[in-house]
């Protein structure tokens, strides 16, 4: 299966909140390197971080608007998007939607993400809660 197949599997996992799926496309010595709000490191950070997305979002999805792939790395631009039902980094649910724009960096080895770059509009995001 190539990276971009592998990419899109692993934002469809997120989007249904497969969560099991991580173990099969995300490598034990996964590095993050965008900051995640977890107390965990790693892959189980990863899959901290989008159990919280799907518990404080309802409809939650990581929409793919864009991919391409060079040598082992697939480059993605996605949106993020849900109406929060529950508190979601300490801000309280107003039952507003968020959309917000996300850019990814992954990079594969074996047929699995060993590394993650990413870019959220954080900012965007806030502005949509608050």
């Amino acid at each position: 299966m190539d990276i971009k197949t592998l990419a899109r599997n692993f934002y469809a996992a997120l989007t249904d909140g497969r969560f099991e799926a991580i173990d099969d496309l995300v490598a034990e010595h996964f590095i993050e390197h965008e900051a995640v709000p977890t107390d965990a490191d790693g892959r189980e950070g990863l899959r901290e971080f989008f159990m919280m997305a799907h518990a404080s979002f309802s409809d939650f999805a990581m929409n793919v608007e864009d991919m391409g792939a060079e040598g082992d790395k697939v480059f993605v631009r996605a949106t993020m998007q849900g109406i929060q039902r529950a508190e979601f980094l300490g801000i309280p649910s107003k039952g507003k939607p968020m959309l917000v724009p996300v850019a990814d960096v992954l990079r594969f080895e074996h047929g699995k993400i060993v590394e993650h770059w990413g870019v959220t509009d954080t900012g965007q995001m806030m502005e949509q809660l608050l």
